[in-house]
């Protein structure tokens, strides 16, 4: 199984073929409405805005699993993200990203990441996928997005397989 092969249901319960990524930079994010570092959704969105047109798509994975900060149904979270913070990155339904329920999504990303394949540790972990479905990079709560900028914009150019 690849990272194209994997599904998960948007926000409003329809289901997602990852396979709509193919030849996509990806920027998987587990999101929290209650968090220190919900503000990052901000930082997100602009990366979003910025280059979508270009090939980048972000994705928000609502998780509950830290310190209860993700408390909302998924209406509630799609609301406070639009805003707030006024997302329009894709946003699904609420999983767990660690533990015996932990999502195929999450599974496949800690299993396949080269540099840490470990549990998520908080919210706002961040996963770039290259255009060929391969993890690039893993970075943590602490890391801002803008952070991944430079890498983003190298996977987006056109000399980048």
């Amino acid at each position: 199984m690849g990272f194209y092969d994997l599904t998960a249901n948007t926000i409003h319960g329809a289901p997602f073929n990852f396979s709509e990524l193919k030849s996509k930079v990806v920027l998987v994010v587990n999101v929290a409405s209650k968090c220190g570092a919900t503000p990052q959704y901000a930082g997100l969105e602009q990366l979003y805005e910025k280059y979508n047109s270009g090939g980048l798509v972000v994705l928000g994975f609502p998780c509950n699993q830290f310190g209860s900060q993700e408390p909302g149904n998924e209406d509630e979270i799609e609301q406070f993200c639009r805003l707030n913070y006024n997302v329009n990155f894709p946003l699904f339904s609420k999983i767990d990203v660690n533990g015996e329920n932990t999502h195929p999504v999450y599974k496949y990303l800690k299993a396949n990441n080269p540099n840490d394949n470990g549990d998520i540790k908080w919210n706002f972990e961040k996963f770039l996928v290259d255009r060929n479905g391969n993890i690039i990079a893993r970075k943590y709560t602490q890391n801002k997005p803008d952070e991944l900028e430079s890498s983003i914009v190298e996977l987006l150019s056109p000399t980048s397989s």
